[in-house]
């Protein structure tokens, strides 16, 4: 057991994608995971909390990842808080990284590559 778990927020409409997400960094013992299937109360809760990084889906109903991730990047509050993008599509990394993410994991994606990815990025943040 990890005694300085790391929170990471993921915000995704896909209740599948969320929970399996949660159970694979839950079980690592490093994580601390929070969820959000709705996009527009991401904002909020990222001022609302101290979470360590945002996991965010491009594709989701009202406000797009990208939107999600610009309105971040110009708040004073979360400007730094590192952001891994995930998305099927086949633009995404490009619209990922042009928003603002620190990094884009293609879906579907390989858990170890996820993984590692994450440990990269918070360390990366410190």
């Amino acid at each position: 057991m990890v005694a300085n778990k790391k929170k990471i927020i993921i915000c995704d409409d896909d209740h599948g994608i969320v929970n399996m997400l949660e159970m694979l960094l839950e079980y690592t013992g490093e994580y601390m995971v929070e969820s959000e299937t709705d996009s527009l109360k991401i904002h909020e809760r990222l001022l609302s909390g101290q979470q360590d990084l945002l996991l965010v889906d491009l594709w989701m109903p009202v406000v797009s990842g990208d939107q999600v991730i610009r309105r971040i990047r110009e708040t004073k509050e979360l400007e730094g808080l590192p952001i891994i993008a995930i998305s099927a599509s086949p633009n995404g990394e490009k619209i990922a990284l042009a928003a603002g993410a620190n990094a884009f994991l293609a879906k579907p994606f390989d858990m170890d590559v996820m993984l590692r990815e994450l440990h990269d990025s918070l360390k990366n943040s410190n």
